[in-house]
């Protein structure tokens, strides 16, 4: 299927909604539930429309996702463009490092496999392995071919440290689940309480690079183009949180304006909110002042 022209593909990809929607319904309470919590003012029809909606959204995606296993490097060219590389372009001329933030919204493969294509840095992706490494390799590997270097939370570090002489351009998916509760950045999204991995937060102090959220906008099936943001240009100067507080509130409203394109079967709020979550953000800011900041008294909740 991966070489098959995408017309062809999305015919299968009608066929395979009837089957996921309706005959093996496909993580279906957990999408209606994550659209009702997040939508509470819309009725029930108009939520039920959302969801009918992302699934057949989301089967296109995986057809895509199957042909971007061997899509051409000018295919992929024409099928993700950049609106304002002129921000990407000006960051390597001063030998600037960006950390690229982005999300599970719109076709989120594609960006990895091209954005060695795109920009000038050397494109490295922060992801979480597969739990079957054959196909996690095999996986990586095809999204790798063209420059693209894939690290997870183990190597990171190792890998980052060997491009000392080279400015890189570091994606995170910023909407994956979080860890630990002690470790999340607390906050409201989409009309809930919800934990975000802090880890783009730290990072981006860690290194001292540039934080650019690429938002993936939909030009028509199967065109996509990035939308750059600027959201901070000196992290250490920044207060704490305010990083991943600027990337959730313009990913959250990436999500209002297409609701359907974001990944709703995606456990988001399988965390239970803590009793004690008060202190545990106060702890948070502590530590990451007290690693980071160096400041004697948190800033007041």
């Amino acid at each position: 299927m991966t070489f098959m022209p995408l017309g062809i593909s999305y015919l299968f990809a009608k066929f395979f909604f009837v089957m996921i929607y309706y005959v093996f319904p496909y993580r279906k309470k957990v999408v209606i539930k994550n659209i009702e919590n997040s939508f509470p003012k819309l009725s029930p029809k108009e939520q039920t429309r959302i969801a009918k909606r992302f699934y057949h959204y989301f089967t296109e995606l995986l057809a895509e996702a199957i042909k971007n296993l061997s899509i051409s490097e000018k295919q992929l060219k024409k099928r993700m463009t950049v609106r304002n590389i002129a921000l990407m372009d000006k960051l390597y001329a001063e030998g600037k490092d960006v950390l690229l933030l982005s999300s599970h919204f719109n076709n989120w493969e594609m960006l990895i496999t091209a954005q060695a294509l795109l920009f000038k840095h050397k494109a490295i992706g922060i992801g979480t392995p597969l739990s079957d490494k054959f196909w996690d390799k095999k996986i990586n590997e095809r999204r790798e071919r063209f420059g693209m270097t894939v690290v997870n939370a183990n190597n990171y570090k190792k890998v980052l440290s060997t491009y000392q002489n080279e400015p890189t351009a570091t994606l995170i998916l910023g909407d994956q689940s979080a860890g630990k509760e002690e470790n999340c950045n607390w906050t409201d999204f989409l009309n809930q309480e919800t934990a975000f991995f802090f880890g783009a937060e730290i990072l981006a102090n860690q290194t001292d690079s540039a934080v650019v959220y690429a938002s993936i906008q939909r030009v028509k099936r199967g065109h996509y183009e990035l939308v750059l943001t600027e959201l901070s240009s000196d992290p250490k100067k920044e207060d704490y949180s305010a990083i991943i507080n600027k990337y959730i509130q313009t990913l959250e409203q990436d999500i209002l304006k297409n609701p359907h394109a974001w990944l709703w079967s995606h456990k988001r709020w399988k965390k239970d909110i803590p009793k004690d979550i008060e202190l545990l953000k106060k702890r948070h800011q502590e530590r990451f002042n007290e690693k980071f900041r160096k400041l004697s008294d948190p800033v007041e909740l």
